[in-house]
């Protein structure tokens, strides 16, 4: 079943055409990856898609709705949700505390200030923030400060504030850029491990080939903005335009 699908999404800054007429889909259960080389359009695509930028032509459709025109939290509030490019966490709250107001913030769209005083009264906040920091693995360091977690536990913190309200597709944005090679054979077994315990649906931007041939169903390439390949891992590192627009003809 198709559960993302966007039509002739067009992004123009001025005179440049960042995203230019994209169509594709994601189905219900799958890992879809969009890659492309520096400045293809890829964060831009995944901006129009959580409403973080406006499209300039074409439409967004999640679960059969439009929501093109949403605001990013009501976005997340329909169900998609977006782990960042950059830890985007509160370093002086503790783990648990920044998964509980990413939770409080999915279900009510805003809250006030004082929130933190009121948690207590929010038990499945409290079971949500939980059960997402046993799913990347960092329950034992709920108590402990987000600030002084090493590196690649920030970034998974970073996952588990996007799982916080419980979406039906996460979308990953350069989920392993800076990390070690450890940290990012970790994050890879995370993310598989995402998909089969939770039964998520990814849709994940990586500049890695290595990773994204191992972990996706189907690949979306970009190059200046248009898509110039799309289909299974196969299929792309077979495709004489995509082989060009990586490596000047060298094959993958």
């Amino acid at each position: 079943m198709t559960l993302l699908q966007t039509d002739g999404l067009t992004k123009q800054f001025g005179g440049l055409v960042a995203v230019d007429d994209v169509s594709f889909e994601v189905d219900s259960g799958e890992t879809r990856a969009v890659i492309g080389p520096n400045g293809a359009g890829k964060s831009t695509l995944i901006n129009c898609i959580t409403g973080a930028l406006e499209p300039t032509a074409g439409t967004v459709e999640f679960d059969g709705q439009n929501i093109t025109n949403l605001e990013p939290h009501e976005t997340v509030q329909a169900g998609v949700s977006k782990s960042f490019q950059t830890a985007s966490i509160f370093p002086s709250m503790s783990v648990r505390e920044n998964v509980e107001i990413a939770a409080l913030a999915a279900e009510h769209g805003s809250f006030q200030l004082n929130f933190l005083k009121r948690l207590s009264g929010f038990s499945a906040v409290h079971d949500t923030a939980d059960q997402m920091l046993g799913a990347v693995d960092l329950l034992d360091s709920a108590g402990a400060e987000a600030g002084s977690l090493p590196y690649g536990d920030k970034r998974r913190l970073e996952i588990a504030i996007a799982l916080a309200s419980e979406p039906d597709l996460l979308l990953m944005d350069e989920p392993t850029a800076g990390m070690s090679p450890d940290e990012t054979a970790d994050t890879v077994d995370l993310v598989e491990a995402l998909q089969e315990d939770l039964g998520l649906t990814i849709l994940i931007v990586e500049h890695d080939m290595e990773i994204i041939f191992r972990i996706a169903d189907r690949i979306l390439v970009l190059n200046r903005g248009q898509v110039i390949a799309d289909g299974t891992p196969e299929e792309v590192q077979q495709s004489e335009q995509v082989q060009e627009a990586y490596l000047g003809g060298v094959e993958l």
